[in-house]
């Protein structure tokens, strides 16, 4: 297929954690023989607001991370498009032949419209991918956008692909994020071992309280363990609490150096945002997928795995509250042999379900599911393409 993918950025990751799975994602599509185009916007002088962070707060690591993904990511060819009227100049041209065009959703309203308009006049297919949790959080934002004029919605869970169909009856399909599993592997040790390592960052009050439970309550019940953190966007007082606990605030961690952090750590924690932990069960988020890519001993705060993406228990550990995740820590420190083992079932389970090129066939399935409602040949093909790759007679 002839694929166009317009993300908000390729290049950077600040505070962009969709951007393990879109360039793991892209490199699979590419190796099952699908020519992609991929596309990111420069409004100016440092591109959007990802790229344009990176290059303003971390100017020394820079050019280094953006060097470091174009190393590990030589498939991908990026290409910035212009805003406004410039942009509506250049964009009939960047989907000339497209087959299948996929947005995701941190771009612009405009870019959205503009392509429905395309889209009617060339018949390409067009696709929503939404990996947040907006839909039920502000879903005035996603209300703004042309939802009837989509051929579907790419949901990273169930419950957001039921509320597009609830809300908004359009056509949505759950495509769950998954992990690169070759950038995200177990290794030998890069650093000096850290007992307890948290990704993430602080957010916008949507797990302050699960971040004193789970994170700064076991740390200083455990003084002889060390706690690593790696994020941005913490407000003082956060950074405030860390120091107070003895925690070691790091600071941006370039995705593609996660991996080794994850290699370094004794115990790692998931604390996931309030929706993914209530009103949107089920969805994991890429930090469990890196965690447990490369071998790590997973710890996560409450979350309801309601599709059985994992083993609870086997695959990772689930605290019930703080009290549970500081005991945790504790035996999981102690008991390296058991950490071991759930690291290992970690990695297993990704390597039998959720990795990039798992999502990559899950892509030409829903193409091929929306070109047969259609009429599109699009669908047809892709599956004809991904048989003969794989020996496969349908």
């Amino acid at each position: 297929m002839d694929i166009r993918i317009f993300a908000h950025s390729w290049l950077a990751d600040w505070n962009h954690g969709n951007a393990h799975f879109l360039r793991g994602w892209a490199r699979a599509l590419v190796r099952r023989g699908h020519r992609l185009k991929l596309y990111e916007a420069l409004p100016g002088p440092w591109g959007d607001w990802s790229l344009a962070n990176l290059v303003r707060e971390e100017p020394l690591a820079a050019m280094a991370t953006i060097a470091e993904f174009r190393a590990t990511y030589p498939e991908l060819e990026v290409e910035f498009y212009p805003l406004g009227p410039a942009g509506e100049v250049w964009l009939p041209t960047a989907v000339r032949g497209a087959e299948v065009v996929i947005v995701h959703e941190w771009n612009r309203p405009a870019l959205f419209h503009s392509l429905a308009k395309l889209r009617r006049r060339h018949g390409f297919m067009l696709l929503l991918h939404d990996t947040h949790h907006r839909g039920q959080t502000d879903p005035d934002s996603l209300a703004a956008l042309p939802l009837k004029d989509l051929d579907g919605v790419l949901a990273f869970g169930e419950s957001l692909r039921r509320l597009y169909e609830r809300r908004w009856g359009v056509r949505a399909f759950t495509l769950h994020e998954a992990a690169d599993a070759e950038v995200f592997a177990p290794g030998a040790r890069t650093g000096e071992r850290e007992g307890v390592l948290w990704i993430g960052n602080w957010g916008d009050e949507e797990r302050t309280g699960a971040l004193h439970e789970y994170l700064l309550q076991p740390a200083q019940r455990l003084p002889g363990i060390r706690f690593a953190v790696h994020g941005v966007r913490y407000p003082p007082k956060g950074l405030a609490e860390l120091r107070a606990r003895g925690i070691g605030f790091h600071g941006y961690l370039p995705n593609l150096r996660a991996a080794a952090a994850y290699r370094d750590c004794a115990v790692a924690l998931h604390i996931p945002r309030a929706p993914y932990a209530g009103a949107l069960p089920g969805i994991p988020t890429i930090r469990i997928f890196e965690a447990l890519a490369c071998g790590a001993a997973l710890i996560t705060a409450p979350w309801s795995d309601v599709e059985g993406l994992f083993q609870m228990g086997t695959d990772y550990v689930l605290a019930k509250n703080g009290g549970e995740c500081t005991a945790m820590i504790a035996e999981l420190n102690r008991d390296t042999g058991t950490a071991r083992r759930l690291g290992n079932q970690g990695r297993a389970r990704i390597l039998q379900r959720h990795t990039c090129a798992h999502r990559a066939r899950e892509l030409e399935a829903i193409v091929a599911d929306i070109a047969g409602a259609t009429g599109n040949g699009v669908g047809q093909g892709a599956m004809a393409g991904s048989a003969a790759r794989e020996g496969v007679v349908r």
